[in-house]
């Protein structure tokens, strides 16, 4: 990977990013998940390839503004799901509870 790659890459990060954000606003779980998983595929790419290139000066510092972004998204959509995660878990959980006590008494 070149400088640039290394850039681009983290910049294709950023615009995923941020259609999370507006993913998990619109409570579009699917696409959210999506996105996530196409941000996972350019952190790949990244491990593999990202310690053989050592940014410097304009360049590192553009790389750190963007990953400051990065986790500013990553808090926002923190934010809006955590809620969605509870309910979630809540209702599987009553779900299971219905389930073992309709096993253990029978239908009434």
């Amino acid at each position: 990977m070149t400088n640039d790659d290394v850039l681009s890459t983290y910049e294709a990060m950023l615009a995923l990013s941020a259609q999370m954000v507006s993913a998990a606003e619109s409570g579009e779980w699917d696409e959210l998940s999506l996105l996530e998983k196409r941000v996972g595929a350019h952190v790949a790419a990244l491990q593999a390839n990202d310690q053989q290139v050592l940014l410097e000066g304009a360049s590192r510092v553009k790389k750190v503004a963007i990953i400051k972004q990065l986790l500013a998204y990553d808090r926002i959509i923190r934010d809006l799901t955590t809620p969605w995660m509870a309910q979630l878990s809540q209702l599987i959980n009553s779900s299971g509870t219905a389930r073992r006590l309709n096993n253990a008494y029978g239908g009434v």
